[in-house]
């Protein structure tokens, strides 16, 4: 692998192809509606199969001054996603006369755009010191309903990665429909018990101003009173509609990025540190740059303030997907397809880290102890 200046900053900015996908989709309705699926599904893991894989790495000590075209793009997304959005539920509810479905349809692609780009891009920003950056990240997510999954990520996700504590690393044999449905239930609550931890740590009650659940809360409310100012009850539905979609994006993510990977369990609820085999990564050039590197997940958790341009493969250590996200979170939702694809890969990545271990039903079953203290 050969380690190179920070790459051109334009080619990222592919995601911003989804903007005319999702205007003409609002418009006109019909077979335009399909399109936005299609091209992020479809056409891309196309463009990954004609071009493939990228194993350069980016010198990781570029200085941010570097980099402000990168940055531009995830600070420009907030504007464009909110004028797609709620300029979509107004002219659905005042002046299209599509049907109903067509409706829902529009905003279905209008989630995947929001879920496939907007979270990815608030994932970005959160992670990063700046207080503007961290504002923004967390007015998209307030977009699409999923506010908590900020601390969650940050304080949940990140130090217990591979461990039973961390409600979003799927377990081995796991399907997706029932990893869903538990991340659902679970991740609210999790998250909540996470800042509660933290707040006692600095002798501050649960209820303290401090706590951002009260600035979840309030965007997200913002968020629902500006749909309904624009198309009242039908423009909370339809609100509602993509921020489902979108987070549905987000957990199809979540299940493929670490699905089966456990990492050792050293007793009394002590867990290894986490390492490059701890994450499933991509080196496919196209989904790489239309989710700015997200696939180059490893180097993430190793590095979480890093920013995407300068994110590392690891294709040496990490165990790779054989595509790209687009294709494995599409067979993510065939469970039997899934496991013939991935299970054989999970049973050599133990065999390969973790030959000592015989016996993996605790691991599959989520029973080891916790972290003490933890949530």
């Amino acid at each position: 692998m050969s380690r190179t200046p920070p790459p051109a900053a334009w080619p990222y900015w592919i995601t911003l192809t989804f903007v005319p996908l999702v205007l003409m989709a609002i418009a006109h309705g019909g077979w335009w509606i399909a399109a936005i699926p299609l091209w992020g599904w479809v056409a891309m893991p196309i463009f990954d199969l004609i071009l493939g894989r990228d194993l350069t790495n980016p010198d990781p000590d570029t200085a941010d001054t570097e980099l402000f075209w990168f940055r531009a793009l995830t600070w420009a997304w907030f504007p464009i996603q909110a004028l797609l959005v709620y300029g979509g539920i107004w002219y659905l509810t005042h002046l299209a006369d599509f049907p109903w479905h067509e409706k829902l349809a529009v905003m279905f692609g209008i989630g995947v755009t929001t879920g496939t780009v907007g979270i990815v891009y608030a994932h970005e920003l959160f992670h990063k010191p700046s207080r503007a950056e961290r504002w923004l990240g967390d007015l998209l997510m307030a977009m699409v309903l999923y506010s908590h999954f900020r601390t969650e990520h940050l304080l949940v996700h990140h130090p217990h990665v591979g461990t039973p504590r961390d409600t979003v690393t799927a377990r081995y044999n796991e399907g997706f429909h029932r990893f869903f449905a538990r991340v659902l239930w679970r991740g609210p609550g999790s998250a909540w018990r996470a800042e509660r931890a933290m707040l006692a740590r600095r002798g501050l009650p649960a209820w303290h101003r401090r706590n951002p659940f009260w600035r979840y809360g309030a965007l997200q409310a913002g968020a629902l009173g500006l749909a309904f100012g624009l198309g009242g009850w039908a423009g909370v539905g339809l609100f509602a509609f993509q921020a489902f979609v979108a987070v549905w994006q987000l957990e199809l993510t979540n299940y493929v990025e670490h699905y089966g990977l456990t990492r050792r369990h050293l007793g009394a609820g002590r867990y290894e540190p986490v390492g490059p085999q701890h994450s499933w990564d991509s080196t496919h050039r196209v989904s790489n740059l239309l989710l700015i590197n997200l696939q180059r997940h490893a180097d993430h958790h190793l590095h979480p303030m890093r920013r995407f341009p300068l994110l590392q493969t690891h294709d040496d250590l990490s165990p790779q997907l054989p595509t790209g996200y687009p294709p494995m979170t599409a067979l993510a939702m065939v469970p039997p397809l899934w496991r013939r694809l991935m299970n054989p890969r999970v049973r050599a990545w133990r065999r390969q880290h973790y030959p000592d271990i015989t016996d993996w039903s605790a691991y599959r079953a989520g029973s080891l102890p916790v972290p003490k203290g933890a949530g």
